[in-house]
C-alpha cells in the first residue's frame, strides 16, 4: 500500500464536518503523539528505563493513530501523503549532506 492509498482509506473513517476539521485533526495529532510519549515515559518511571518491557503492540496501535491523524490532516490541507513523505526525506537528505542534522532551527 502506498502512502496515498493509506490516506484515502483513512479519510473514509473521518466523520467531523465543517470549519472545525483542521483544528480537530491538529489537536488529535498532538494528543496521540502525547500518548506515545506517555508510554515511553512510564517505561522510564516504572521499569527503570528498560525499554525491552515496552508493550510494542500497544505502541504500534498508538503510532497508527498518529499516522491516521497525519494522513487525514494532510488531506484536509490539500497535501498528498506521498508528497509529504518525499519532501521530508529530501529535507533530511539535504541536511545530512550538509552535516546539519544535529543543528538547531527549522531551516538549517
Amino acid at each position: 500500500m502506498t502512502c496515498n492509498e493509506y490516506q484515502l482509506k483513512a479519510a473514509a473513517t473521518f466523520i467531523v464536518e465543517g470549519e472545525m476539521k483542521i483544528p480537530y485533526l491538529a489537536l488529535g495529532l498532538v494528543g496521540e503523539a502525547g500518548e506515545v510519549a506517555e508510554k515511553i515515559k512510564k517505561a522510564i518511571r516504572n521499569h527503570n528505563s528498560d525499554f525491552s518491557k515496552l508493550d510494542r503492540d500497544d505502541l504500534k496501535r498508538e503510532l497508527g493513530d498518529v499516522l491516521w491523524y497525519i494522513a487525514t490532516l494532510s488531506r484536509e490541507l490539500g497535501l498528498e501523503l506521498d508528497d509529504v513523505v518525499t519532501t521530508n526525506l529530501e529535507k533530511l537528505s539535504d541536511r545530512k549532506e550538509r552535516g546539519a542534522i544535529a543543528s538547531t532551527g527549522d531551516y538549517r
